[in-house]
């Protein structure tokens, strides 16, 4: 069980990656612009898969269990279904998380910047 929350981590880690940070902004507003504008509807959606980190997360669980093959509870193909939808809540609270942290952290850093521009000059900050 304790796996679960493991590998839970490398899911949310590549969804939240792949569709919020920097490093793939280019391919995220490619996918986005398709989202929007391509002709079939099927087109959208396929693109669509690669803008929401929940939607992404799916994909990224089913690869994490084609090279973990990890089951919960049964040894079968019901064991993977309960651990693919297991994996994929685990992650998103995860990303969940990470995404209060962040804001709390940019929240902080607006706080300390407003208040710090309201301080009356001191001697070291006129120079």
């Amino acid at each position: 069980m304790e796996n679960l929350f493991i590998l839970a981590l490398p899911v949310a880690c590549i969804a939240w990656t792949f569709t919020k940070e920097e490093v793939f902004k280019e391919l995220r507003e490619f996918c986005v612009a398709h989202s929007k504008g391509c002709k079939h509807l099927y087109q959208r959606k396929f693109f669509y898969l690669f803008t929401c980190e929940y939607c992404f997360s799916h994909y990224v669980t089913l690869f994490i269990l084609l090279i973990t093959q990890y089951k919960l509870i049964y040894p079968d193909w019901r064991g993977y279904v309960i651990s693919g939808f297991s994996l994929v809540w685990i992650a998103n609270v995860y990303m969940s998380i990470y995404n209060l942290i962040r804001i709390d952290l940019k929240k902080q850093k607006i706080i300390t910047k407003k208040e710090e521009s309201e301080l009356p000059p001191t001697e070291e900050n006129q120079g």
